[in-house]
This record gives C-alpha cells, sequence and structure tokens, in this order.
C-alpha cells in the first residue's frame, strides 16, 4: 500500500527527521514486545537507522525521552536552520496509551515547525524504510 494515489501533496522535501523513544528511557520492566534488555533495542534502533542510510535516505535519526516538554525542546532544537520533509514516528511513542500526550504534542510541533511536513509511521525499527516509501516512491 501506499500513498500513490492521495490527493495529499507528497512531502516538500525528501530529508527524514526519524523520531523514537531512545532506548535508555525505557525501563527494563517497561520494554517494548519483543525486547528483552534496553541494549538490545539500542541495537535494534541503530540497525534500523544505517537501514535507512544505506537506502540513501537522507536525514537525521531523534531520539528523546518520554517527558513531552523535553521532547519539544529537542525537536525545535533539530529545526533550528534545517528543514524536513517528512517525519517518521516511531510505534513506542504511539502505541503506548501513556505516550498519548507525548504522540500529540510531537505532531504538533512538527507541523508547527514545518508546514506541510509529512507524517510516516513504522511499527518496528526494522519497518522504517517501508514506512517511509509509502510517502517517498509517489
Amino acid at each position: 500500500m501506499s500513498h500513490k494515489n492521495s490527493q495529499v501533496k507528497p512531502p516538500p522535501n525528501e530529508r527524514v527527521l526519524a523520531i523514537g523513544i531512545r532506548a535508555d528511557a525505557f525501563a527494563p520492566d517497561d520494554l517494548p514486545p519483543g525486547f528483552a534488555t534496553v541494549e538490545e533495542l539500542a541495537t535494534q534502533i541503530e540497525r534500523g537507522w544505517a537501514a535507512l542510510q544505506d537506502a540513501g535516505i537522507d536525514g537525521e535519526m531523534c531520539g528523546i525521552g518520554m517527558d513531552a516538554d523535553e521532547a519539544e525542546a529537542e525537536l525545535r532544537r533539530r529545526f533550528s536552520g534545517r528543514s524536513f520533509g517528512l517525519a517518521l514516528i516511531g510505534g513506542g511513542i504511539r502505541n503506548v496509551p501513556e505516550n498519548t500526550i507525548l504522540f500529540e504534542r510531537i505532531v504538533n510541533v512538527l507541523i508547527d515547525l514545518q508546514p506541510g511536513i509529512r507524517l510516516s509511521f513504522n511499527t518496528h525499527p526494522k519497518n522504517g524504510l517501508e514506512a517511509l516509501q509509502r510517502w517517498l516512491d509517489r
């Protein structure tokens, strides 16, 4: 499935900001399903970002904590003098009910900082490229 038939305009540029919760922000008992240790999660996040870079994706990885104010401040720092056309927002932000306010804040800050930005969502660090290609391969 893609956005090829969508009437929504494509991203204003192809530079990607991949936003996810840093592995070290998780307590060992609160790790996402499928991860036994913080180190395992960190390794998978790094591999996921490396795979995006190997595929030619231009952009930055933006690891955040779970505090909405801190996440907003980090996003504002990332956009200082830079432009991103597409944001990849990780499942650890969206899929945890306790992170609803964090997710809401991220979406609204992105829209504020980059009008026209397109949002993409993965479900695991391994399928970020698939999520981005829905917008980039239009």
